[in-house]
């Protein structure tokens, strides 16, 4: 029998061609046509691929994909979204989603996630003694780093040399989808510690009750569902550096844990009673604003100053104009070689668009718009028509009469701050952002106030 795989959408036709063509393929596929029917099957049921849309009658696909990843960790979920939630799509990334496909569904596209959902499932089999294979490496991400061309870049770059031959915490902050873990992981192989591990843990995906055989692992028998003992990721990370992205999704008792284990560089595996020393570099991400999560009580100051010993603000990808088409090209070329194709560039339409797109989803985003691009190009030229068509309708709206482009960014946000009395919530308003970009921008181009 095939993998088992949940489909859930309220459009019935759609769910039952959609179990039809992949049952074509092999798969033993199910139906379900809301929420409350699909956290019925996933409870008394094992799936290795869900595929939900994002908008169900009784619910959405983020609290399925919440669900599932309380209940079935193991499960990969593949989000279904049309244009206006692709933001939400983004964000499901963080809390566990594996992938998301655009609509209308195109079927060698979805057959294509999910095939790469099941090899990824196969790889990551855990074993009794030791973490999983790769998670000494860095995941879904290809080794070349892609060096732009603009001021942003420049200083990015700039910032990464600095601190990375040093032991330095640091903390990345930035929108999602803008390649924190690709700076991360830069960082790591500049560093003394390139021949040791990378461990790369989404906190925004790791349950509460889980978090503590995650970070430190576990004897056999410990809890229920200890079945075999667990390194955890602190020990698999020794000599070499450890990556918390989404930092600020941890619970407040887990942050306590953590901080505990970073002062001390000892950890305690559950069910043992003997201290393991690390020896770790610490490098966090966040889309968040830690310093406002600080004031409002959900982040701990200590571990806020433990993490940031260092801070680098990542610009959205709008905002980096002059590193949009080496990023495209970059794209292009890893989608040629995982679809085995041979796709030369992009029409001068393509190239347009692309520049003056906003990217909401930014470069995530991008390699996903490319990448179906390129598995629907029948020519040696990605053209316009194999485009979302949304994105072709989709204009910049420049923000309350100021030129928001990277030009002039850091004058228009000077000239909003003084015609706001430098007051910080006023000028976010003025230029239409808020206040958690904002503060990254003043961070990125050295604003002091």
């Amino acid at each position: 029998m095939g993998s088992r795989i949940l489909v859930i959408d309220d459009d019935t036709s759609f769910c039952i061609m959609l179990k039809t063509f992949l049952q074509k393929k092999g798969y033993d596929v199910t139906n379900a046509f809301n929420a409350g029917e699909a956290t019925e099957l996933i409870k008394n049921n094992s799936y290795d691929v869900v595929l939900t849309d994002i908008r169900l009658p009784d619910s959405d696909g983020l609290e399925i994909l919440k669900f599932i990843k309380q209940t079935s960790f193991a499960t990969h979920v593949i989000l279904m979204t049309g244009y206006t939630d692709i933001k939400t799509a983004v964000n499901a990334m963080k809390i566990g989603a594996f992938d998301y496909v655009g609509k209308p569904i195109n079927p060698d596209e979805i057959l294509y996630t999910i095939e790469q959902a099941l090899k990824k499932k196969a790889e990551k089999q855990p074993t009794s003694t030791s973490v999983k294979k790769e998670n000494t490496q860095k995941p879904n991400i290809a080794d070349a780093f892609v060096t732009g061309i603009s001021s942003h870049s420049d200083q990015l770059h700039e910032y990464i040399g600095l601190v990375a031959p040093t032991n330095m915490s640091v903390l990345i902050i930035g929108d999602s989808g803008t390649g924190k873990e690709y700076i991360a992981h830069s960082i790591h192989v500049q560093s003394k510690r390139k021949d040791k591990p990378f461990i790369a843990v989404d906190c925004g995906a790791i349950p509460k009750e889980l978090a503590s055989s995650e970070f430190f692992g576990h004897l056999k028998g410990s809890f229920t569902g200890a079945v075999n003992d667990k390194t955890g990721h602190f020990e698999a990370a020794n000599g070499g550096t450890i990556f918390l992205d989404e930092v600020g999704n941890l619970s407040y008792d887990v942050q306590i844990q953590l901080l505990r284990a970073l002062q001390e560089r000892k950890v305690k595996p559950v069910g043992s009673n003997n201290e393991i020393k690390v020896d770790i570099r610490v490098i966090a991400a966040t889309n968040e604003d830690l310093a406002e999560a600080v004031k409002r009580g959900d982040f701990r100051e200590d571990l806020y100053h433990r993490l940031n010993e260092f801070s680098i603000a990542v610009p959205k990808l709008s905002e980096r104009k002059h590193d949009i088409l080496i990023f495209a090209n970059h794209f292009l070329a890893q989608a040629n070689d995982d679809l085995e194709k041979d796709i030369q560039g992009f029409s001068k339409e393509v190239t347009d668009l692309f520049l003056t797109y906003d990217w909401p989803g930014n470069l995530r985003e991008m390699k996903n718009i490319i990448k179906r691009s390129v598995l629907l190009t029948k020519s040696n030229m990605v053209s316009i028509e194999v485009l979302p068509p949304e994105m072709r309708t989709a204009s910049k709206v420049e923000p309350n009469g100021f030129n928001y482009t990277k030009g002039n960014e850091e004058d228009a946000i000077k000239q909003a701050l003084e015609k706001a009395n430098y007051n910080k919530s006023k000028a976010a308003k003025l230029l239409d952002i808020d206040r958690k970009t904002l503060y990254n921008k003043l961070k990125l181009y050295n604003i002091d106030l």
